[in-house]
């Protein structure tokens, strides 16, 4: 088979952090807020451009699905944040940056811009979602989804005009996909630029992995700084272990098939990679947060009952969180026993500290 490595990296990079103000604090919610309002009067689905510290942003007249008030986004990353979430930033950094400056030099880049809004952080950065991206020329395509060896159960595939575009194997934590990356880029994504970093415009397919939250972690990996130690680590096991491509035999164990060249090329790109040797890590910590973040959803429920009780009892048509909140809390201040509170609490963390809910 005939195929050129062309370039691999980062192509995708989701990450949460965790933003205090200093005292040079510029950041104004309330002026942010006032122009969501203005173009939503305005009746303009348009993003307005905004200069917030050192960086220019065109800011959104919507929120997110997830909860956050405000979006801004540019060239470099979109940036989801509100003053009372929890994380109360989230970042996608855009993959036209990732591929011309890096994933650390970005990272610093929204670290450098939160200090111009007088912002730091007050823990490390939670990474989300990293994909990461392989890309080969290959003018002819000597393979189907049968060569493929799997742990994952789902699979799929995509043709065109009966010819095969797309192969997704895996779905939520691991995904790996190949695919034409040349007629996603006409058919979707507009991303020319690739045309001349690969210095082509045609043939070229992607390997891309897309890995979530708690694969990341299964493996050690939460901020930036582990990200560029560990890489190697979370690769390897993904081209050895997770799918791999192999040549048809008449054997009918796939598991006994030879390894691809394109494979083999893929594995040696990956061994030649930073990486730390570890295998499995396991952050309690992230698991303690994911625990709060379940317990905030349950509670928030509750609180939106206490608020529909209060209005059947009152009759009014609007009701408020803060009202809602103060009411449960009196609640359980009454039913409160400080006699069994420590005991309660010391149980529960113990029971945490074993593994149980």
């Amino acid at each position: 088979m005939s195929f050129q490595f062309l370039i691999s990296g980062f192509d995708t990079i989701e990450c949460a952090y965790y933003l205090i103000p200093t005292d040079d604090f510029k950041l104004d919610f309330i002026e942010l807020a006032a122009q969501k309002e203005s173009m939503i009067r305005a009746k303009t689905t348009k993003p307005k451009p905004i200069q917030l510290g050192s960086e220019e942003f065109l800011i959104s007249s919507h929120g997110t699905s997830s909860g956050y008030p405000f979006v801004i986004e540019n060239d470099a990353f979109m940036i989801q944040f509100g003053e009372f979430n929890r994380p109360n930033f989230f970042v996608k950094y855009r993959s036209i940056a990732l591929w011309h400056y890096g994933a650390l030099a970005l990272h610093e880049r929204f670290l450098a811009w939160a200090a111009s809004v007088g912002m730091m952080q007050s823990q490390p950065e939670r990474l989300s979602r990293v994909d990461y991206a392989f890309d080969y020329h290959l003018p002819v395509l000597d393979f189907d989804e049968n060569n493929f060896l799997s742990q994952s159960t789902k699979d799929s595939q995509y043709r065109k005009d009966g010819i095969l575009q797309t192969l997704k194997f895996g779905t939520d934590n691991v995904v790996l996909r190949i695919y034409n990356k040349v007629d996603e880029i006409i058919e979707k994504s507009q991303k020319t630029w690739f045309f001349k970093l690969w210095g082509m415009d045609k043939d070229v397919w992607r390997v891309e992995w897309q890995v979530r939250k708690d694969q990341l972690r299964k493996l050690g990996i939460a901020s930036f700084t582990d990200l560029n130690e560990r890489q190697g680590d979370l690769l390897r096991l993904l081209v050895n272990e997770h799918t791999t491509l192999r040549i048809k035999t008449n054997d009918s164990n796939k598991s006994r098939w030879p390894l691809h060249p394109l494979w083999l090329d893929l594995i040696e790109r990956v061994n030649q990679m930073e990486g730390l040797g570890v295998v499995r890590d396991l952050n309690k910590l992230d698991l303690l947060d994911e625990r709060l973040t379940y317990i905030g959803i349950s509670v928030y429920g509750y609180v939106k009952r206490v608020a529909a009780i209060d209005a059947l009892y009152t009759g009014a048509e609007k009701s408020y969180m803060d009202e809602a909140f103060t009411h449960l809390q009196n609640i359980i201040t009454e039913i409160h026993d400080p006699l069994t509170w420590q005991q309660d609490v010391n149980r529960r963390a113990k029971e945490m500290s074993l593994g149980e809910w």
